[in-house]
């Protein structure tokens, strides 16, 4: 695969899925402009980027549920590199592991302050729509682009507790992916949503069951992401694509 003279934009670019992204379009030969709030890493992982010579990395601090912040992310993109050619939201997580809420103290959804879940929501589902909203201006001036939401298994079997999560990720993977692809389809901007299942981003994700008995590397998710972004993978739109190691496919029982 080849990215040269090709921008994306990653968000949570920090750590994470959102760092191996941009670490792999860069190698690749793309220019990547890395979005996170934690300032003091993301700086050094734009200078690990930028060392190796090959594809440029831009280190912005944004918060996704801040718009204003969204567009001046956008606005320096477009200043630096010429274009948007990937947009990728991969910032999230769960409010209520993320906010460290004590389950003893809050035990069910009821207990748990809503500004908790209202952080998630703003987080897993503003973030992408505002981002979508932002770097849509600039796809249909340039008349071509792709936008990879990331969704999750979550999306589609519901938490109990952590609301805000499946609903937020379900919005991802049907509604918002759908609709970006039937607008932006008069303009050649695609949309596309990858929904993982557990991966070892963190240790815990190794105690959920899929059908492989096992979880993913994070290389293999963005390894999809890379294929729906190069010239192999240009038929692929408005699809939500599950890579979960058939966990979905289960039998809820299991």
């Amino acid at each position: 695969m080849d990215f040269t003279n090709k921008t994306a934009i990653s968000t949570g670019a920090a750590s994470g899925l959102g760092l191996l992204f941009a670490q792999n379009f860069a190698v690749l030969g793309g220019n990547v402009v890395m979005c996170d709030v934690n300032e003091a890493v993301l700086a050094e992982k734009v200078e690990e980027i930028n060392s190796k010579g090959k594809g440029k990395a831009l280190g912005i601090i944004c918060d996704v549920r801040d718009y204003n912040q969204v567009c001046t992310a956008r606005d320096k993109a477009v200043e630096a590199f010429g274009s948007i050619d990937i947009m990728a939201n991969f910032a999230g997580g769960t409010a209520v592991r993320m906010r460290n809420v004590n389950r003893e103290e809050y035990p069910e959804f009821p207990d748990v302050p809503i500004d908790v879940y209202d952080w998630g929501i703003d987080v897993n589902l503003k973030g992408p729509f505002y981002f979508a909203h932002a770097v849509l201006k600039q796809m249909r001036e340039q008349k071509s682009g792709l936008i990879i939401n990331i969704g999750s298994i979550t999306g589609m079997e519901g938490d109990g507790y952590g609301m805000d999560y499946p609903t937020s990720k379900s919005g991802l993977m049907f509604g918002l992916t759908k609709s970006i692809a039937q607008y932006g389809s008069k303009h050649n901007v695609r949309c596309v949503c990858i929904s993982p299942g557990p991966v070892l981003t963190r240790d815990a994700m190794a105690n959920m069951k899929t059908l492989l008995g096992r979880a993913a590397q994070p290389q293999e998710i963005v390894d999809l992401c890379l294929f729906v972004a190069s010239d192999k993978g240009q038929f692929i739109n408005g699809e939500n694509i599950m890579i979960d190691g058939g966990r979905n496919a289960m039998g809820r029982w299991n």
